[in-house]
């Protein structure tokens, strides 16, 4: 089983990554779910960014690096929006990760990331946050690093849609994103 560091969306920590981590734990799995925001939670997607914006992102990847020091080198980094941001910047200084997964959302890939590395993302298509143009340049980048990313998209649905919270919620699509994650987490 795998040891994995899964980080918030802009939101905040909330029902979404805790039922997310309970969901891996009872497969087997240790998940840490780093609450960035200290407790505090935006209730609309303004006041996150504004909660983002008022820490500033180097504090919060500074509080995830400090919040994975414990964890195995090969621990899986994943995020939920703005958090696969977060885990993405910390995979430069982990590039014996396991693997990445990043739901609803995309980010950078770094130089030294390691060839083959099992990277799964989840997105709905289409996504704001994760245009066309940008999936075509962002996969081109993938394949000059030797990554073949397994990239699930989800016509129709909301950004966050695994989130029963949101309006964004679609419960066949979620039901289909766990299965997806499962089934890669027990691959690596």
């Amino acid at each position: 089983m795998a040891a994995i560091a899964l980080f918030h969306s802009v939101y905040g920590f909330r029902s979404l990554e805790r039922s997310a981590a309970e969901l891996l734990r009872a497969t087997g799995h240790q998940v840490v779910t780093p609450d960035l925001y200290g407790g505090r939670v935006g209730q609309t997607l303004e006041e996150g960014f504004s909660i983002r914006k008022e820490i500033g992102w180097a504090e919060l990847c500074r509080r995830a690096e400090k919040a994975v020091a414990d964890l195995p080198a090969s621990a899986v980094l994943g995020g939920f929006s703005m958090g696969a941001g977060i885990a993405a910047s910390l995979w430069p200084g982990r590039p014996q990760a396991a693997g990445i997964l990043l739901l609803h959302g995309i980010a950078e890939i770094p130089a030294n990331a390691r060839e083959g590395i099992p990277l799964q993302v989840h997105l709905a298509e289409p996504d704001e946050f994760a245009p066309a143009d940008e999936m075509a340049a962002w996969r081109a980048h993938a394949a000059r690093a030797n990554i073949s990313p397994e990239v699930f998209l989800y016509p129709g649905v909301g950004h966050l849609y695994t989130d029963p919270s949101l309006p964004d919620y679609d419960a066949k699509a979620a039901e289909a994103t766990w299965s997806r994650v499962d089934a890669f987490l027990a691959a690596l």
